[in-house]
């Protein structure tokens, strides 16, 4: 067996994020949802909140972006501010970011590979800081993170992604994720920052339109019909797995997509469990999730690692979706990462999982 390398919730969460469904519109009441957001009928000042409802201003467009890991980066591309973009943590891995953004998200300064370092982000130049952790430590053994103070002495406003931060915290939404509509309010809030409110509202609604489809192509599926799934982070190691509970953006993809959950009772975002757990769930469909390697038959290997494993382990050869060869050959980033991607991702595991309802991806 591989070593365990489940490093908390910065393992999965941070190398590449998190955050919840689409649909639906979200609290505005800073607890994860449309987080207190406000702007002027110009633009700025934008009014955004915390995890506990603090409300910071931000009074014009930001000229110096860092990112504290690949999510926030991603949704900054996807915006079309990636030019402001001047450092990230927990970098994209290599071939991880879609083509169109693939180029300029790989010129973006990497300031840490884990947490950036405090002295490094306060002397970065930055702005503004997109802050997908919240009151997590950073990581990386570089202790925890600037106060707010510190970062108000350095010139740098301090943003959240609410869908990533919130989501361990007591203000998070209690209950599993069912939908993105966190993961939409991050879009809109960058958006707002950024001055590329229009552009948010296009990814938005292209977003709602794919997961729409799918929702309206399974919605005769009873609840209680919908085959179980069990998503295998394969990289965070095979001695104990770790499942992506009700709190994970990825419990709100797959509950969209038609399918259940095996740990959506969970009442966390990631929780180490047993393989006895996993065999108790017995889940009728896995997900082979792994990050990319940066090429195409570096990760075809790994997919084949993941399967071989499950194939050849006492415990899991006996799983009906072992037995059956139910695997889903899907990456770990679009999946745990909240941004637009979560909604291909839904109608990919649909396609596989309701072949007769949602067709070629459709």
């Amino acid at each position: 067996m591989r070593p365990r390398v489940f490093c908390g919730i910065a393992a999965a969460v941070a190398l590449f994020a998190t955050a919840c469904g689409s649909g639906g519109g979200g609290s505005t009441d800073g607890s994860g949802g449309g987080g207190g957001q406000t702007a002027a009928a110009g633009g700025f000042p934008v009014k955004v909140a915390d995890c506990a409802g603090k409300e910071t201003t931000v009074k014009q467009a930001p000229k110096k972006i860092v990112t504290s890991n690949a999510a926030g980066l991603e949704m900054l591309l996807q915006l079309g501010a990636g030019d402001r973009v001047i450092g990230t943590g927990f970098p994209p891995g290599k071939g991880s970011l879609p083509a169109p953004i693939a180029e300029q998200g790989a010129k973006v300064p990497v300031l840490g590979e884990m947490g950036i370092a405090k002295e490094k982000l306060l002397g970065s130049g930055a702005d503004l800081y997109v802050d997908a952790f919240g009151a997590m430590p950073m990581m990386g053994g570089a202790g925890a993170g600037p106060s707010e103070e510190e970062f108000t002495a350095a010139g740098i406003q301090h943003v959240f992604l609410l869908s990533t931060a919130c989501s361990g915290t007591p203000k998070a939404a209690k209950g599993p994720r069912t939908d993105l509509a966190e993961v939409e309010n991050d879009l809109r809030r960058l958006g707002a920052v950024t001055g590329t409110g229009a552009r948010a509202e296009e990814l938005v609604t292209g977003m709602e339109r794919t997961v729409g489809e799918v929702r309206t192509a399974t919605a005769a599926v009873p609840a209680d019909q919908r085959p179980g799934y069990f998503f295998f982070d394969f990289d965070a190691g095979t001695k104990q797995p770790v499942a992506v509970c009700g709190r994970q953006v990825a419990n709100a993809v797959i509950t969209l997509a038609g399918a259940r959950n095996v740990f959506a009772d969970c009442d966390a975002d990631f929780r180490p469990v047993s393989w006895e757990d996993v065999v108790a769930k017995n889940p009728d469909w896995i997900q082979l999730a792994v990050r990319t390697r940066g090429t195409e038959e570096e990760t075809r290997k790994a997919f084949d690692e993941a399967e071989a494993f499950l194939k050849g382990f006492p415990a899991t050869q006996g799983l009906k979706a072992v037995k059956d060869g139910r695997f889903l050959r899907i990456g770990s980033e679009v999946t745990t990462i909240g941004g637009v991607r979560n909604a291909d991702t839904v109608r990919q595991i649909a396609a596989t999982v309701h072949p007769d309802l949602v067709k070629n991806g459709r």
